[in-house]
C-alpha cells in the first residue's frame, strides 16, 4: 500500500517534474505467422497483432485516468521481421506496410521490429530486409527499424557495419525533405536486448513469451529536482543514495502500470526498464542532471564520471523497487531528446568524441545525433564499429542513431517534432577509415566472451 505522503509526492513529481510513463509496450511473437506465401505471411502478421493489441491504446489511456499517471505512448515489437522473409521471399516492404497499417488501425504511436539479427553472418531473409529500410522507413510512419551486427559471443559482423552505414545515408537521403527522418528510425546495435520497450531498436526477442507487456518509465526532471535540494558541499555518496531512492519510487510507479495493464490485457508482464529517457521540453534533461551533480555544463571534465555514478545508482534504486526490471535500464543521451544536450552541443563544449566516451559507461550509445550532410557512409561505419566494440568489449548494449543532414548547412538544425526533438549539427573527423571497412568479415569475440 501507498502511504498519503508517497502519493501526495508523486502527484507533485507528476505535476512539476515531469515524471511519467515513457511507453508501455506490448510484445508480440510473429513465429507463428510465417508461411512461404508473403501475402498470406502478411494477412496471419496483421490478424495476429490486432488481435492481441487492438486494446492497448485504451488500456493505457484508462490506466493514465485511474491513477493520474501519463503515459506518453503505446507501442507494439515484434519478432524480427527479417526470420518471416527468410521464410516467405517475396519483397519485404510488404511486411513494412502491414505493420504501418495495423500501428495506424489500433492507434498506438510506433511498432518496432522491422530489423535483423546479423551478429555472426547473414541468415536467409536478413540481407533482403536490410537492403529494404531505408524504402520502408520513407514510405511509413510509425514502424522503427534495427539491426544488430554485433555481440561479446559472437563478435562483430564487419560486412554488415559497412552495409549499414550505407542504409543509414540511404534512408536520411529518402526522406531529406522531411527533415532526414528516416535515419532517426533506425537503429544500429551491438549486444542488442530482447525485451526493450523504447523505439527505435525495440523488438520481440525469440526467446520471449508469445505475448508480454514491458513498461518504460522516465523522469530525469524527478533526479534533477532531488539531489538540487541538496547542498552543495553534499559528498558525492550522498548524492548517489538520492538518485537511488528516487529511482525506486519511479520504478514502483513503472511496475504498478504493468501489473495493472498485465491484468486488463489478460498478457503476461514482461519487464519494467527504468531508463531515464529525456525530452526537449525544459526540466527534463539527463545533461541537468549531471550539472546539478556539479558540473558546469555536460561535456566538460568530470561528465563520465557523472553519468558512471548516475547510471549505476539508477540501476541499484530500481531493482530494489521491481524483480522484473530489464531492458536497457540506466540514463539515455539522445542529442535532439534532451535540451541540456542540445546546448551543451550549440556551445561547443560538447563533442562527438566525448559523446563516445560517456556511451561506455551508460545505457545505449550514440543517439539522435546529427551528422553533416557530406558525411560518407564509411565514416559513419567507422563511428558504428568504434561504438560497437565499446559494446563488445564490456559486454554491455550500446547503439548508433544518426542522421546525416543531407542537403543542410552546417550551421542549420534539424527539427523531428515531438519526442525526437530538435539538434544542431555535430562536427565529426572527415578521416576516411575506408580500407578498414572494405576488409569485411567477422570481428572475433574477446576473451571476455569465453565465460562457460
Amino acid at each position: 500500500m501507498y502511504s498519503n505522503k508517497e502519493i501526495i509526492e508523486t502527484i507533485r513529481m507528476i505535476e512539476e517534474e515531469h515524471l511519467d510513463v515513457r511507453t508501455i509496450t506490448m510484445g508480440i511473437s510473429l513465429l507463428d505467422c510465417m508461411d512461404t506465401d508473403i501475402n498470406k505471411s502478411c494477412e496471419k502478421v496483421y490478424n495476429k497483432i490486432y488481435s492481441k493489441a487492438k486494446d492497448l491504446v485504451k488500456t493505457g489511456n484508462y490506466i493514465s485516468k485511474k491513477y493520474g499517471i501519463p503515459i506518453i505512448n503505446k507501442r507494439v515489437s515484434v519478432t524480427p521481421i527479417s526470420m518471416l522473409v527468410g521464410v516467405s521471399g517475396g519483397n519485404p516492404i510488404l511486411y513494412a506496410k502491414t505493420l504501418d497499417k495495423v500501428a495506424n488501425d489500433i492507434g498506438i504511436d510506433f511498432i518496432g521490429g522491422y530489423s535483423a539479427l546479423v551478429q555472426k553472418g547473414f541468415a536467409p531473409g536478413d540481407k533482403e530486409l536490410i537492403n529494404s529500410i531505408p524504402l520502408a522507413l520513407a514510405s511509413t510512419n510509425r514502424v522503427c527499424s534495427s539491426v544488430n551486427i554485433g555481440s561479446t559471443r559472437a563478435g562483430i559482423n564487419l560486412d554488415a557495419v559497412k552495409l549499414m552505414g550505407e542504409k543509414i545515408v540511404e534512408a536520411a537521403t529518402l526522406t531529406k525533405d522531411n527533415n532526414c527522418i528516416g535515419a532517426s528510425k533506425l537503429v544500429v546495435f551491438c549486444n542488442a536486448v530482447d525485451d526493450n520497450p523504447f523505439m527505435a531498436g525495440a523488438f520481440h526477442g525469440v526467446g520471449e513469451a508469445d505475448v508480454v507487456i514491458n513498461i518504460g518509465v522516465s523522469g530525469p526532471g524527478v533526479v534533477r529536482a532531488a539531489i538540487s535540494k541538496t547542498s552543495k558541499d553534499a559528498p558525492i555518496s550522498e548524492i548517489a543514495d538520492i538518485i537511488k531512492k528516487t529511482a525506486f519510487k519511479v520504478t514502483r510507479m513503472g511496475q504498478l502500470v504493468g501489473i495493472e495493464a498485465s491484468k486488463l490485457l489478460n498478457v503476461p508482464f514482461g519487464i519494467v526498464d527504468l531508463s531515464l529517457a529525456p525530452t526537449p521540453a525544459v526540466g527534463d534533461s539527463v545533461a541537468h542532471i549531471l550539472e546539478e551533480m556539479g558540473l558546469e555544463q555536460v561535456g566538460g571534465c568530470g561528465t563520465t564520471a557523472c553519468l558512471a555514478i548516475l547510471n549505476d545508482a539508477v540501476k541499484k534504486g530500481g531493482v530494489m523497487a521491481s524483480s522484473r526490471v530489464g531492458g536497457l535500464s540506466g540514463a539515455f543521451i539522445p542529442v535532439s531528446e534532451d535540451k541540456g544536450m542540445i546546448d551543451a552541443v550549440e556551445n561547443g563544449s560538447l563533442s562527438i568524441e566525448k559523446l563516445e566516451a560517456m556511451t561506455a559507461v551508460c545505457s545505449v550509445g550514440l543517439d539522435m545525433i546529427v551528422l553533416p550532410g557530406d558525411t560518407t557512409s564509411k565514416i559513419i561505419s567507422g563511428l558504428i564499429l568504434d561504438e560497437a566494440c565499446i559494446g563488445m568489449i564490456n559486454s554491455k548494449t550500446t547503439a548508433v542513431r544518426v542522421i546525416p543532414a543531407i542537403g543542410k548547412k552546417d550551421d542549420e538544425m534539424l527539427n523531428f517534432g515531438g519526442l525526437l526533438g530538435y539538434a544542431p549539427i555535430s562536427k565529426i573527423s572527415k578521416l576516411k577509415p575506408n580500407v578498414l571497412i572494405n576488409r569485411g568479415g567477422q570481428i572475433p569475440a574477446p576473451l571476455n566472451s569465453l565465460k562457460n
